[in-house]
């Protein structure tokens, strides 16, 4: 009676880990769902050139969108100051602005949104004693994160205000970059507090293999900001071929030649479509080798389902460009490289099984 009753009180404790563990999955959860639909607001703002129609920025203020004539006149007016308006849009009406400011004001409401779903339950569950130990660091280091993003679409948003008419391809793409990072780090987070079988891995090095998948994923899209950010899924819209030439002509025509991987709109779009042949064919390979030495495992079923999405993600893709990027197709796009990517972030943490339980004293 006396070895039951300590059982019990040995077991209470790892009983609220598990309860504060499903907590911090659903609200993880959450999070990852808010930054999915961040990052598909901000591609429409791309998509609809909404992005420069805000020239201020307000982290508190700006939440507030105009509500008067008054009001909108003067965003207006901030707006007709930029080179996008004198040299792009000159003459566009007062109701035209107000459809690109909303995309624009949208997607700033939804990342001071993350802020609060982020930031808010985690201070409920750290001082209510829900966060362990091991976690603290890496979701205080998230936090951090998310901040500095909100520093970095501001500069990246500047970047379009004095000189150019469209904001830099590298500023557009460490942002989009800095984002994937932190859906990724939620995702494996989740993950590894989620109760789950190790079977045996197909080689000693397949965890590495899955994380090479998933850094790829992550490296596709920051190909993909690039392209957009350069506007360059607007042309050579034709495949397998381009431009006539499964390898095209006039790859590397500014000097220096490496410039051309980020400047030259060919070669950009180039390198995107080299890298997709390149996930896919790691993610064949990682599969045939899964099934082939472990099958029926967990491991061997992730690989499948992520080479299926790897597929169609370079349907959507292929049929993104052939279709001259029409915006519903280029949202769908951006959302399927979002799922691989979450995907392969999940396959690859399932290598390792779920995050150790802080040690528990009996009281």
């Amino acid at each position: 009676m006396a070895t039951s009753q300590t059982t019990e009180v040995m077991q209470a404790p790892v009983g609220r880990v598990e309860t504060n563990r499903t907590a911090l999955r659903w609200w993880l959860k959450t999070v990852i769902a808010t930054l999915f639909c961040l990052v598909l607001v901000g591609g429409a703002t791309r998509l609809t050139d909404s992005g420069l129609s805000i020239t201020e920025w307000k982290p508190i203020h700006g939440v507030i969108p105009p509500l008067s004539v008054a009001d909108w006149e003067e965003e207006f007016q901030l707006y007709k100051q930029i080179p996008e308006y004198q040299q792009i849009n000159k003459g566009m009406a007062l109701d035209e602005f107000k459809s690109i400011f909303w995309w624009e004001w949208a997607h700033r409401l939804l990342a001071r949104a993350v802020g609060l779903v982020f930031g808010l339950p985690l201070l409920f569950f750290w001082l209510s004693g829900r966060v362990e130990k091991r976690l603290r660091l890496p979701l205080v280091g998230l936090l951090a994160l998310g901040g500095f993003q909100g520093f970095v679409g501001w500069w990246m948003v500047s970047s379009g205000l004095s000189v150019r008419t469209d904001v830099s391809q590298y500023r557009l793409a460490t942002h989009l970059t800095i984002a994937c990072m932190i859906f990724s780090a939620c995702v494996w987070i989740m993950r590894g507090l989620t109760p789950q079988q190790v079977d045996r891995p197909p080689t000693a090095h397949s965890h590495l293999a899955a994380g090479g998948l998933a850094f790829l994923a992550l490296f596709q899209i920051y190909l993909g900001a690039l392209v957009a950010g350069l506007d360059a899924g607007f042309t050579y819209n034709t495949w397998p071929l381009m431009d006539g030439a499964i390898i095209p002509p006039d790859l590397f025509v500014q000097n220096p030649w490496w410039i051309n991987l980020f400047e030259n709109p060919k070669t950009v779009q180039f390198v995107h479509r080299c890298g997709a042949y390149v996930l896919l064919a790691l993610t064949l390979v990682h599969m045939i080798q899964s099934i082939r030495l472990t099958p029926g495992t967990t491991h061997a079923k992730g690989a499948i389902v992520l080479f299926g999405l790897v597929c169609l993600q370079a349907a959507i893709g292929v049929t993104t460009l052939l279709l001259h990027v029409p915006i519903e197709m280029g949202l769908l796009h951006q959302a399927g490289g979002l799922v691989v990517l979450g995907y392969a972030i999940t396959h690859w943490r399932g290598f390792y099984g779920e995050f150790p339980k802080d040690q528990v004293v009996s009281a």
